[in-house]
């Protein structure tokens, strides 16, 4: 089986990661002990993908590694209804914790307790047939997991250069800020992703705010509706992998159909169909309502406009009973339709996966997501905040207090920069191909009046 390590780290990480394992674990069938109580045999095929099977007891051990540098985020999900599945030896945390500081969670607290946490990985890993990749749940704009999540990541790609690394980040947004320091805290974090991560989810609470006052008219929205966002966008993403599909897929499809150039692997992520709870059953689900809807700007979990940008890529994973021709009609009247929000030096940049089992509740459902150049705004909005602090050299000696080089706010700023420019110079690159094309046009002139001589 092609196996896959998740990992969970930080306050953030943990509570959006224990929400995934509940919403898989009833997808799978399997309850809060482990045990299977299913109705369907497809729901074991490939139980191992994110289980470990533990025979002497007949149950299903999540393959998961649970990090924090303070204990009260495992206290927690330790006496929740989830405590008992995960294994013992999966938790494991400093006391200190890292205090919404990068440079405590990359180079002090997170560096101490960095080797415990791959002993952990490695022993997860060794006991795999056919290690796929790794996935890493965590936020930007806190501590732990954005230094240590950053470390940690850099270890991976060390210790396993040849697997596939995943990682759902949660971003910071303009109108929900936790922190102070979180601009850099993201930075930096940003930094190391465009280096070590081979697909990055980019998730941000306003989007999940907007769609819960818009879409999902929740006056008071918690965490725990956010949290159940990610976490069915989250499931949407790895059904292709957890479900045997008309067409089957894996982190690393996923990855080559996706990243045209290594650093731009910065996604946004998308769910249909979110509809009103009081207004669920006067919606007629069909394949042209989620493809209308997951295409739409109010879809998207990551809070920057996608018709201000370009699609060089697209990945969409439909659930349910539906026809396959069906989807491809629909995709191609869409890309046809709006054909000038594609790039069109990617010719075919829409990949499908289908898969008959639906998410529980709904008959069908569908997942986005797009490799947009419109996710600059994201790495603009955070990098304008971070030169507006550290213009004023502000915080900073809570950073360089832990040891940590001055030089590294630089490389970090300028780095992002760069990922911006890039982003912006594929966006317009349709520019030369009209070149191009008038280039070709006079070439065939040239012919011409060769063949009339």
């Amino acid at each position: 089986m092609r196996e896959i390590v998740h990992i969970q780290i930080g306050q953030c990480g943990n509570q959006i990661g224990a929400k995934f394992w509940e919403v898989i674990g009833d997808e799978h069938g399997i309850d809060t002990n482990g045990n299977y109580h299913g109705d369907s045999a497809l729901q074991l095929e490939r139980i191992n993908v994110y289980y470990n099977e533990a025979y002497s007891a007949k149950k299903y051990v999540p393959r998961a590694v649970l990090v924090d540098l303070e204990p009260g985020t495992m206290d927690s999900l330790r006496s929740s209804k989830m405590g008992t599945l995960f294994q013992p030896d999966s938790f494991i945390h400093g006391n200190s914790g890292a205090g919404n500081n990068w440079a405590k969670g990359h180079y002090t607290e997170g560096a101490e307790l960095i080797e415990n946490v791959m002993d952990v990985v490695q022993t997860e890993s060794e006991s795999c047939d056919c290690l796929q990749g790794f996935q890493i749940v965590h936020s930007l704009g806190g501590g732990t997991g954005s230094g240590m999540g950053t470390l940690l990541m850099n270890k991976i790609r060390e210790e396993y250069p040849d697997r596939i690394l995943n990682s759902f980040s949660i971003m910071p947004s303009p109108k929900v800020s936790d922190t102070v320091v979180e601009p850099y805290n993201a930075v930096l974090s940003i930094h190391q992703l465009i280096e070590n991560s081979d697909a990055c989810f980019c998730i941000d609470n306003e989007a999940l705010y907007d769609i819960c006052f818009r879409t999902l008219k929740l006056t008071t929205p918690t965490y725990g509706d956010l949290n159940h966002l990610v976490s069915l966008t989250m499931s949407g993403i790895t059904t292709s992998l957890r479900f045997p599909g008309q067409l089957n897929a894996d982190l690393r499809k996923l990855a080559v159909n996706m990243v045209p150039f290594p650093r731009l692997h910065f996604f946004m992520p998308g769910f249909a169909p979110l509809t009103a709870r009081g207004s669920q059953q006067y919606r007629a689900l069909s394949v042209s309502e989620l493809t209308q809807q997951m295409f739409d700007a109010r879809n998207m979990m990551a809070a920057c406009d996608p018709r201000r940008g370009r699609y060089l890529t697209v990945a969409c994973i439909f659930r349910g009973k539906m026809s396959t021709r069906e989807v491809d009609e629909q995709l191609l009247a869409v890309q046809t339709r709006n054909s000038s929000y594609f790039v069109e030096w990617i010719p075919n940049n829409v990949k499908v996966a289908v898969c008959d089992i639906p998410p529980r509740g709904l008959n069908m459902a569908a997942t986005f997501i797009g490799n947009n150049t419109a996710i600059q705004e994201l790495f603009t909005r955070v990098s304008d905040q971070f030169s507006a602090m550290f213009k004023r050299k502000a915080f900073i000696h809570w950073y360089t207090g832990e040891g940590m080089d001055i030089n590294e706010f630089v490389e970090a700023e300028s780095n992002t920069h760069d990922l911006v420019s890039e982003y912006q110079q594929y966006q317009e690159a349709k520019v030369d191909l009209e070149e191009y094309e008038e280039i070709e046009g006079e070439v065939e002139v040239e012919r011409e009046k060769e063949k009339e001589q």
